[in-house]
């Protein structure tokens, strides 16, 4: 049986990779904060309460899941950062927590669980980041946010380079402008065109897509 393991599982992006694994018949190991919320879908899914910038909890799942091959990690938990997003409204302490659980969470997790995804068949380590953090796209203000992703991605094309003789394959995944909590109703896409999209793409990773930098279709994004 194949496993996942997915952060901030409870809402949004990360309940629908929940569900969409658990009904290929995965072992889904979902955390949150609050995952209480996922106790009533239907699968193989073990909860986890975790707040990912709890690095000492995180380290103790790791742990606990000793011995485990995890197929696929996604990190997916992320802040908006918007109350950052403008010059004249930088609030330094919005900007850390950005950065913390965007950018320094997702590498913790990583390197907690390196061996996990090593041990396994898939062996791939995804980050769902943004095109926002893309500066061949940047066209100005999300400043927190922004700087937050790219900081994912500039780590994930580490750990391409850093994993690549474990056989792992890194990448990072944009989600698409997705209508959920963080992207707003006006976004173009639902969850349900987003999510299913990415898990095919995930799906079809090969060793020859370490490193890359995809959108929800699979296809290439500039860094």
């Amino acid at each position: 049986m194949s496993t996942v393991l997915i952060t901030g599982a409870a809402r949004g992006l990360g309940l629908e990779f929940v569900k969409q694994y658990a009904a290929k018949g995965w072992k889904v190991h979902a955390c949150a904060r609050s995952p209480e919320s996922l106790k009533d879908v239907a699968g193989n899914i073990h909860l986890h309460k975790l707040e990912v910038t709890d690095y000492g909890a995180v380290k103790a799942l790791a742990s606990e899941l000793k011995g485990e091959a995890i197929d696929v990690l996604i990190c997916n938990a992320g802040l908006s950062g918007r109350e950052a997003a403008d010059l004249g409204s930088i609030d330094p302490k919005v900007w850390r927590d950005t950065f913390e659980v965007n950018a320094l969470a997702p590498l913790m997790m990583a390197e907690a669980f390196v061996e996990q995804v090593a041990a396994s068949t898939d062996r791939k380590l995804i980050a769902i980041s943004s095109r926002l953090g893309s500066i061949t796209h940047n066209d100005g203000a999300r400043y927190a946010y922004r700087a937050s992703k790219t900081a994912l991605n500039m780590e994930w094309k580490s750990l391409s380079k850093d994993t690549a003789a474990k056989g792992l394959i890194c990448v990072v995944l944009h989600p698409g402008w997705v209508q959920t909590d963080m992207g707003g109703q006006a976004a173009t896409l639902t969850i349900a065109q987003s999510v299913p999209s990415m898990v095919k793409v995930i799906d079809g990773l090969k060793p020859a897509d370490n490193g890359r930098f995809l959108n929800y279709d699979g296809t290439e994004l500039p860094w």
